[in-house]
């Protein structure tokens, strides 16, 4: 089993989860992280930090694509370990659907 980020996280990108990851798996991208799928050790702590939701564990139904959404991104964009703001509308944004019209591939800062 590992943990994903989903669409939930496009444009809050809430980094509460990246301070209390043992493994430093989480990636930065323009407007959302992702989990590398193998350098996750299956610990949990992350999920219950994300204010939005956007973590899940991969044995929930359909999450096939967000594995390989996830190892795609963690391998191009950089890794990120320490808490930073949200994304200036994140509070207006969390909760909505079909974010994926935000999503850009673009990556952050990292750090």
């Amino acid at each position: 089993m590992t943990y994903i980020v989903n669409d939930a996280c496009i444009e809050c990108k809430y980094t509460d989860c990246v301070e209390v990851c043992p493994v430093d798996c989480f990636y930065e991208g323009e407007n959302m992280l992702v989990i590398h799928p193998d350098e996750c050790i299956d610990c949990g702590v992350c999920e219950p930090e994300c204010p939005a939701d956007a973590i899940r564990p991969d044995t929930e139904p359909d999450m096939e694509k967000w594995v390989e959404f996830n190892r795609k991104y963690s391998e191009m964009w950089p890794v990120i370990i320490s808490k930073k703001d949200p994304m200036p509308n994140a509070e207006e944004r969390d909760g909505e659907e079909g974010k994926m019209k935000y999503f850009s591939e673009n990556p952050g800062e990292g750090g």
